[in-house]
């Protein structure tokens, strides 16, 4: 398993193995990662990076890019349609629509912490975490500004 998380004093990016030594960043801040606990059924208990049990799964894949083909997709589809051209719009509309079906399907899941957003690569493949909710992810939000003040 590998986890990529965020460095709280130079904020900068690192995707580190996980392990009981201590891991320290370019900037010198060090942290220790705690070993990974796995349930029964291979379920993360706990964020490897601050130890938070509050875990949700996502889709390992960059919404500014299915954002942009989303976009690019309802451009050419209005474009296309106001130039007469419907049967070309339509195919492009849903060819973008069974693109976006497969990356879905292809794309893995990774499981992020709320409270730090370490994303956690490498797990089995399985549905038993929770998606995100809004409800929780707030709670951790109003912590972290609580924190800054």
């Amino acid at each position: 398993m590998k986890v990529r998380l965020a460095c709280p004093e130079c904020e900068g990016q690192h995707l580190v193995e996980p392990s009981a030594a201590e891991w320290r960043c370019g900037c010198g801040h060090a942290k220790m990662l705690r070993v990974p606990q796995l349930s029964a059924e291979q379920k993360l208990t706990a964020c490897v990076a601050c130890g938070n049990a509050q875990l949700y799964r996502q889709k390992n894949f960059p919404q500014w890019l299915g954002l942009s083909l989303l976009a690019a997709a309802c451009t050419a589809f209005f474009v296309l349609s106001g130039l007469y051209m419907k049967e070309l719009a339509w195919t492009i509309l849903l060819g973008s629509a069974a693109f976006d079906l497969l990356l879905y399907l292809l794309v893995g899941d990774v499981v992020v912490c709320y409270r730090c957003q370490a994303r956690h690569y490498g797990l089995p493949r399985q549905k038993s975490y929770d998606p995100f909710d809004l409800a929780i992810a707030e709670k951790y939000r109003q912590e972290r500004l609580r924190r800054e003040l």
